[in-house]
């Protein structure tokens, strides 16, 4: 039984955003799993999606988002899970299988940043790791937040480097995960007139890093300065259901 794990806390996105997921999911997956979404408001999912309370983190509420509560994956115990899981961030559109996340060998695997190539750093979008494996991660944040955040701008970041520390460090294929920002949204002002570009052949997540999200570009969308759109596209409307 294969664990694939989400995380919704506050109201940045809806239910419906886990439901989705969890329909991709089923489409994309050829062997036993059960997705479990962390979440403090289970209202409104589907069925079919494993429940846990979302683990406490003590947050400054004045901070910027930057994704420090999916450190508390790494606690010791993980609510019932054992075993490794696949983390998933709610924004992103399965393409194709998701068997290879769990067949790839490697204690810890997560997406080389598009932005930040030879760095070192991880996109946190799709991660895999070995449950309970690595407390001290989630420690070391709870007793030198401070410190933590003068360092690293953000989760991500932070994750990487002490992984990296430990020596077990690994990228997906670059192949797997697409960024939609970097391989399908079009330049101005073409975007006006043509569909998104479809992701390569190869791709089995796109990821929604920053603006727009998923559901954001279902109808169309363009940026505030409008320089940057997204005209209704079939394959987003294809694949994100």
């Amino acid at each position: 039984m294969e664990n694939i794990i989400c995380m919704k806390w506050g109201d940045r996105y809806s239910p419906e955003y886990v439901n989705r997921l969890a329909s991709m999911v089923k489409r994309h997956i050829h062997r036993p799993y059960r997705l479990v979404c962390f979440t403090e408001k289970p209202e409104g999912l589907e069925e079919s999606i494993v429940v846990r309370p979302l683990p406490e983190m003590d947050l400054d509420a004045r901070l910027p988002e930057r994704g420090w509560r999916k450190l508390t994956v790494f606690q010791e115990k993980l609510a019932d899970l054992t075993g490794q899981a696949l983390f998933l961030d709610l924004d992103v559109i399965l393409m194709d299988s998701l068997d290879g996340f769990f067949e790839l060998p490697g204690a810890f695997r997560i997406i080389e940043d598009w932005n930040l190539k030879g760095t070192g750093i991880g996109n946190s979008s799709v991660f895999r790791f070995e449950i309970g494996k690595h407390p001290d991660i989630l420690r070391r944040y709870q007793e030198h937040g401070d410190e933590v955040r003068a360092r690293f701008r953000n989760e991500q970041a932070y994750l990487s480097h002490c992984m990296k520390e430990k020596g077990i460090l690994e990228y997906w294929p670059k192949e797997w995960c697409c960024s939609f920002k970097r391989s399908c949204l079009r330049t101005f002002p073409m975007g006006y007139f043509l569909e998104a570009k479809r992701p390569p052949a190869e791709t089995k997540v796109v990821v929604f890093h920053g603006k727009p999200n998923p559901d954001q570009v279902l109808p169309g969308w363009h940026s505030p300065n409008f320089l940057r759109s997204v005209r209704p596209t079939a394959w987003i409307a294809d694949n994100y259901r």
